[in-house]
C-alpha cells in the first residue's frame, strides 16, 4: 500500500524570509519563492492558510493557482473569507464592489479578474467526490497582540476565517479531507473546531482535518473528542451497529460464566494527532499551531512526519505519511 503525502502549511501571503525570521522583498516573480516551497513538500493533499489572491502585498499572485501548479494538483479550491485590502492593524478594508460572503474560487476561475481576496485553499492530486465550503464569522473582539515594527502589544481586530473539505478517492476507498484556519481568539477557535467535526458529520470517514488552528498541544484533539463525541456525530448506521454490538456483550455478560474470553472491544477510536512537532516561528520553532488530526486511521498506517524549513512565511509546513 502506497503512503499519500499529507501537509498543512499557513503561507504567510507567501512572504519571503530571511534566515532569521526578517521580511525579504518579493522577487521579481512574486510567486517563485511559494512555487519553490510548495514543490519541495511533493505532497498529495495540502491544506494552506493565509492564502492572497490578486493582492497587491505579494504581486498580484493568485496563491492558490500557483501551489497547485508546482505540485501538480488535479484539483483544487480557493474559499475567499474576505474580499478586501490588509489595512496595517486596523483589520481589512472590505472590497465595495465585491460579492458578500463567502466565494469558492477553482481552476476554471484563474485570471478571471475578480477583486482581491484572502482565505484558505485544499489543493489534491487524488481524484475528488465532493467539495464543501464554510465561512467562520469573526470574533466579536481581538486581542492585543504583537505587530511587527511596533513596541509592545497592539490591539489587533479577529478575522473572518474559512474551512474546506472534500471527499477523496484513496487506494482503499473514499476518505474526508478539511482545511482549515481557525481564529486567534482563545474559545471562538474551540467552536469552530467543534462546529467542524459537526459539519463534516455526513461525509465518509476515515476523517483529516488539517491547518493552523492557533491551538496548541492536546486541546484540538481533546476538543475534537473521543469515541463518544464521534457516536454522536457519526451516521446513524454506524451508531447502530456500535450499539448493537455492546448491546451483545451486555447480553453474553449476563449469561453463565464458563469460560472467560477476551475479545477486542469494538468502540470507535478517537480523534488523535498524526504529528506533534512544533512549526511556529519559522526560523526557531517553540510551538504547534498546526495540525494534522485524525479519526478512523489505523496508528499502522501513519508513516514518518516533519516540519521542514522554507524560503517563505513564519509557519514551517507540517507534512505526514499515510496510507489510506
Amino acid at each position: 500500500m502506497s503512503q499519500l503525502r499529507i501537509a498543512t502549511f499557513n503561507l504567510l501571503h507567501g512572504q519571503p524570509l530571511a534566515p532569521d525570521g526578517a521580511p525579504r522583498p518579493y522577487p521579481a516573480d512574486p510567486g517563485a519563492p511559494l512555487a519553490e516551497a510548495v514543490a519541495a513538500l511533493d505532497a498529495d493533499v495540502l491544506a494552506l492558510q493565509e492564502v492572497d489572491r490578486h493582492q497587491a502585498r505579494s504581486g498580484g499572485a493568485d496563491q492558490a493557482a500557483v501551489a497547485a501548479a508546482a505540485m501538480g494538483a488535479a484539483d483544487w479550491r480557493f474559499a475567499a473569507a474576505l474580499h478586501g485590502r490588509p489595512a496595517p492593524v486596523a483589520g481589512w478594508l472590505p472590497e465595495p464592489s465585491a460579492p458578500g460572503g463567502l466565494r469558492v474560487y477553482g481552476p476554471g476561475e484563474t485570471g478571471d479578474g475578480a477583486p482581491p481576496s484572502y482565505g484558505t485553499a485544499l489543493l489534491t492530486r487524488l481524484p475528488v467526490h465532493h467539495w464543501r465550503a464554510r465561512r467562520f464569522a469573526p470574533a466579536p473582539f481581538g486581542l492585543p497582540l504583537r505587530v511587527a515594527g511596533r513596541r509592545g502589544l497592539t490591539p489587533v481586530p479577529d478575522e473572518p476565517r474559512a474551512a474546506l473539505a472534500a471527499v477523496l478517492e484513496g487506494e482503499r476507498g473514499p476518505f474526508t479531507v478539511v482545511a482549515a484556519h481557525l481564529s486567534f481568539v482563545p474559545g471562538w477557535n474551540m467552536a469552530q473546531l467543534a462546529g467542524i467535526r459537526r459539519w463534516i458529520a455526513d461525509l465518509p470517514q476515515p476523517y483529516l482535518v488539517l491547518g493552523d488552528f492557533n491551538l496548541i498541544g492536546a486541546v484540538p484533539r481533546t476538543v475534537m473528542g473521543g469515541a463518544t463525541a464521534l457516536e454522536r456525530t457519526a451516521p446513524r448506521a454506524q451508531v447502530r451497529r456500535l450499539r448493537t454490538t455492546r448491546r451483545a456483550r451486555a447480553a453474553a455478560a449476563a449469561e453463565p460464566r464458563r469460560r472467560r474470553v477476551r475479545e477486542p472491544r469494538a468502540r470507535l477510536q478517537g480523534w488523535y494527532d498524526l504529528a506533534r512537532t512544533p512549526t511556529y516561528p519559522s526560523h526557531r520553532p517553540a510551538v504547534q499551531f498546526d495540525h494534522v488530526l485524525a479519526v478512523g486511521v489505523p496508528r499502522t498506517a501513519v508513516g514518518p512526519a516533519a516540519a521542514p524549513r522554507a524560503a517563505v512565511s513564519d509557519h514551517r509546513p507540517l507534512l505526514v505519511e499515510v496510507s489510506l
